[in-house]
C-alpha cells in the first residue's frame, strides 16, 4: 500500500481496517511485498483458507500461516484489534498504559500488558545501522531519589547508557542500554556495539570511558568537574534524550517500570525519538507492523520471566 493512500486519520483508519479480512489482506502484502512464495516450492500463488490464516499452495498444497513467526502468532484475538492497538500505541506521542489499552480495546489488563510488550519488541529494526559520525555519549539513572548515596553510586537506580549522533540539524539517533555500573568494562562494550569506527565518541571526563581510542573510535573528552550546567551545555542532545526518557517513565508509566523490563521501555523510546520528525503518524504503524513479520511471538509466561527487548 502506497504511503499517500495509506489513512492518515482514525476514522480512515477505522475504515480502512475495520474487517478481519482487510487486516489480513494487508499483513500479507506486508509479509510478502512482491508477493506469497511457498516456501516449499517457491510457487508464487496460494488459496486462503476461509476463517484461518491459512494460505494453501496451489502447486504442492503446503499450508502456510500468516501469522507465523509473527508477534501475532497464536494469539486468539482478531487482528483488527491488533492493529488498533498498535495505531493507538504508536499515535499517541507519550504512549499508552496495559490500563489505557485495557480501558479502550475492552480487553483483559494481562492480555493489553502483553500486547504493549510484544509490540515494543517489534520497535527495533533488524539489521540497524550503528550510530556513526560525532556521537555525544552519557548515562544516567532511573528511579527515585536514595539517601546517603553519592555520585554513580546506587542500589535501588538502573543505570542506563545513552549515545545520540549530532548532526547539523540537531540530535540525530539515539541509542540506549540498560547496563550493570559505569565501569569500564560496561560502558566501553556499550560505545562498540552501537558507535560505528572512525566516529569521533563525545564523553565527559568519567575514566568508564577511557581506552575508547583503542576500539577505533576517536575519543573527544570534556571534563565538566561536577557542574550540571556544563553539562547541559557541552552535552544538549544527549541530555535532551534523556530527560524525554524520564518524561516519558514518570509520565506514561507513573515510573513503575521495573529493572527487568526496563529494556523494552527503551526500545519504545528509541523507536519514538528516532521518528519524531514523521510527517504523518501513520507511517509509525507501518514500520511497526514491517517488524512484526520479523519478530516471533513469545508466550505471556516467558515475558514475565525474561527481560524484553535487546540492546
Amino acid at each position: 500500500m502506497e504511503m499517500m493512500n495509506f489513512p492518515k486519520t482514525a476514522i480512515e483508519f477505522d475504515d480502512r481496517f475495520g474487517s478481519e479480512e482487510a487486516c489480513r489482506a494487508y499483513l500479507a502484502h506486508v509479509r510478502w511485498p512482491d508477493g506469497f512464495c511457498c516456501p516449499n516450492c517457491n510457487h508464487r500463488s496460494a488459496w486462503p483458507i476461509r476463517g484461518r490464516d491459512l494460505l494453501q499452495c496451489t502447486q504442492c498444497g503446503r499450508q502456510t500461516s500468516l501469522t507465523a513467526g509473527t508477534i501475532f502468532h497464536r494469539s486468539r484475538k482478531p487482528l483488527r484489534l491488533w492493529f488498533k492497538a498498535i495505531y493507538l500505541f504508536v499515535t499517541q506521542k507519550t504512549g499508552i498504559s496495559a490500563r489505557g489499552l485495557q480501558r479502550q480495546l475492552g480487553i483483559s489488563y494481562p492480555t493489553a500488558w502483553t500486547w504493549l510488550h510484544k509490540i515494543r519488541r517489534a520497535m527495533v529494526r533488524p539489521g540497524r545501522d550503528l550510530l556513526s559520525g560525532l556521537v555525544e555519549v552519557d548515562e544516567s539513572y532511573l528511579g527515585g531519589t536514595e539517601e546517603g548515596v553519592h555520585g554513580r553510586e546506587t542500589e535501588k537506580k538502573a543505570l542506563v547508557a545513552v549515545a545520540v549522533e549530532v548532526t547539523e540539524h540537531g540530535a540525530g539517533r539515539v541509542r540506549m542500554e540498560r547496563v550493570d555500573d559505569a565501569s569500564e568494562s560496561s560502558l566501553k562494550p556499550f560505545v562498540v556495539r552501537n558507535v560505528t569506527k572512525g566516529s569521533a565518541v563525545k564523553t565527559d571526563g568519567w575514566a568508564g570511558y577511557r581506552n575508547l581510542r583503542k576500539t577505533g573510535r576517536r575519543h573527544r573528552k570534556r571534563l565538566l568537574r561536577g557542574d550540571p550546567k556544563k553539562a547541559i551545555k557541552h552535552f544538549p542532545h544527549v541530555h535532551r534524550a534523556i530527560s524525554l526518557l524520564k518524561r516519558l517513565v514518570l509520565g506514561t508509566y507513573q515510573g513503575s517500570v521495573s529493572h527487568k523490563h526496563l529494556p523494552a521501555y527503551l526500545n519504545e523510546f528509541e523507536f519514538r525519538f528516532n521518528r519524531r520528525r514523521a510527517k504523518n503518524v501513520t507511517l509509525l504503524f507501518q514500520r511497526v507492523c514491517e517488524f512484526a513479520v520479523c519478530t516471533p511471538a513469545v508466550a505471556y509466561s516467558e515475558l514475565l520471566s525474561q527481560p524484553v527487548g535487546g540492546a
